[in-house]
């Protein structure tokens, strides 16, 4: 089994530390060199979509105490990544003569990867939240019938 630190803060999740380093790529080797006046939006769309990434990843780990709002975080964090490889693809296609065509493709599988790794930690962490709570049913006394409370 492999030694892993412990997590102490969203800087220690792998996912968050790859999905940061590919937003810094993309933001000075990609954006700079797509055109201003882009007709398909993709200039911007990559920027806003690639830095949501590791945004969304430390804003749901302040929520991670919350099942389902850490979840959402994550689930968000999922869509940008997988928007941000749609993106990637198109500024291949489209723009390929103005950007390093190997580049793209290794971000390609950068988000591929952060995709199933934030789809990974969300099952993880249901699995650790569901096994760290307590399964024992509640005391059946504490409950009223409703000719009870009549």
């Amino acid at each position: 089994m492999e030694n892993r630190s412990p997590i102490r803060s969203f800087r220690d999740l792998e996912v968050y530390q790859l999905s940061f380093k590919a937003s810094i790529i993309v933001a000075k080797q990609i954006v700079p060199k797509l055109p201003f006046k882009d007709p398909f939006d993709t200039r911007d769309q990559v920027a806003r979509s690639s830095a949501a990434v590791p945004r969304l990843i430390a804003e749901g780990y302040a929520k991670r105490h919350q099942k389902l709002g850490f979840q959402r975080y994550l689930d968000d964090a999922n869509c940008e990544s997988n928007e941000t490889q749609v993106t990637l693809c198109q500024i291949k296609e489209i723009y390929g003569h103005l950007i390093d065509k190997e580049l793209v493709e290794r971000l390609i599988d950068v988000y591929d990867k952060t995709s199933r790794q934030i789809y990974n930690l969300g099952s993880a962490w249901n699995n650790f939240k569901t096994k760290s709570r307590s399964t024992r049913p509640p005391d059946e006394s504490s409950f009223e019938t409703p000719a009870e409370t009549a």
